[in-house]
């Protein structure tokens, strides 16, 4: 019997997980704009090349955004089948002392790339770059152009796999939301996720402290709280615990157009511990030693406190665990690790593939979910690629 076709079109971690399953059973073609395939793999690993998380079934479906949109295809591969698969290719991994996981150090992002092409060319998986997806015809086939010439792919089911709008230095730019939405499709505008956060600082934080980091903080937005380190930059806060806070920040940007966080440059103690350390002896200048504060959290609270309020042991007390930050905005799609909008959820079956063309399936950043960083990102792209291609092979005659 003769193999059905494939045609995938992208070449990022949920393109060529889905190549890898169904390499076995069908003619797998993948169409890459870039000269070559697994560029955000390559960009991804310049800042630690983190694969997933340790973090398994329910536990790790609670990283995602909305849960249930990527539940089924997690628990049906999760971090530790990924891993299996991994090994099973030749990338050995280990978990790190935060609970993500990575490839061991001999091998770096380019070598575990390469283990995923030989992996794909053992299953005959042709990979074809250079070759960009601009349209889809008039029966609803999609068009790639090479070398300034256009031709329509022929498949049985085809895989779109294009990115979501940060990183455009791999392909990522979201221009291919125009070619969905001509053929009905709703796109959701994409916005800047895991991202840094803009604040007006006064002028003497910006004399000083710029650069420094601010180690093991909490910082709330509502009823959301993490914890982690973040870096004091010319335009605001960037770091893993502000990344956590982004979609809270977000919707609150939305609505109130005013979105105001807290920081608890203590976390360990609480108020009352601190207000213990007082007697009628203290002054500002010694609240660096009894507090056990560097010059970076002092700099901090004066450049965001009032003269009154800094003077005052008990007030600057609670400031040091409720300091009030105001955030003006997100920074620039464009500086995010990763995006949210893309295709509307609402437009996919629990397979992926959309409602009205069920032989279309769009998987990865190109669809509307979110993540944390700490290998939740990729760990996603990886679990939809295995669900998407999971559903076509059950469909196989």
């Amino acid at each position: 019997m003769k193999k059905q076709k494939i045609a995938i079109f992208g070449g990022g971690p949920s393109a060529l997980i889905t190549a890898y399953f169904l390499g076995d059973n069908f003619n797998v073609t993948i169409y890459e704009k870039e000269n070559n395939i697994g560029q955000k793999l390559l960009v991804a690993g310049k800042g630690g090349f983190n694969l997933t998380n340790s973090l398994t079934g329910i536990n790790l479906t609670k990283k995602y955004i909305p849960e249930n949109f990527l539940k089924e295809s997690i628990l049906n591969f999760d971090s530790t089948k990924l891993r299996e698969w991994l090994d099973n290719i030749g990338v050995t991994t280990f978990v790190g002392t935060s609970g993500r996981v990575f490839s061991i150090k001999k091998l770096k992002p380019i070598n575990v790339l390469n283990k995923i092409k030989t992996s794909l060319v053992k299953k005959n998986v042709e990979i074809f770059t250079n070759q960009k997806f601009v349209y889809f015809n008039e029966d609803f086939k999609p068009i790639v152009r090479y070398n300034n010439r256009a031709r329509e792919v022929i498949a049985d089911f085809y895989i779109f796999a294009l990115g979501g709008a940060s990183w455009s230095i791999t392909g990522s730019d979201g221009k291919w939301t125009k070619a969905f939405r001509e053929i009905g499709i709703e796109s959701i505008p994409f916005q800047p996720s895991n991202c840094g956060i803009n604040i007006n600082w006064s002028e003497n934080i910006k004399s000083f402290p710029i650069g420094k980091p601010l180690k093991n903080i909490q910082i709330s937005c509502g009823n959301n709280t993490a914890s982690g380190e973040a870096v004091i930059t010319e335009y605001g806060l960037e770091g893993n615990v502000v990344y956590s806070l982004i979609p809270q920040i977000r919707l609150k940007l939305k609505d109130d157009s005013f979105c105001q966080v807290k920081i608890d440059l203590k976390p360990n103690n609480t108020e009352k511990q601190l207000l213990e350390k007082l007697n009628d002896s203290v002054v500002p200048k010694n609240y660096k030693k009894i507090f056990n504060l560097n010059n970076t959290q002092i700099a901090l609270i004066k450049s965001l406190t009032q003269k009154d309020d800094y003077i005052n042991p008990k007030k600057f007390v609670q400031i040091l665990k409720s300091l009030r930050v105001q955030v003006n905005s997100l920074r620039p799609i464009e500086e995010a690790i990763s995006t949210v909008g893309g295709i509307a959820i609402n437009e996919l079956n629990s397979h992926f593939s959309l409602k009205k063309f069920p032989n279309i399936f769009t998987i990865g950043e190109m669809v509307d979910w979110d993540a944390p960083t700490g290998g939740f990102l990729l760990q996603g792209c990886f679990s939809m690629g295995y669900w998407a291609a999971a559903s076509i092979i059950s469909k196989k005659g």
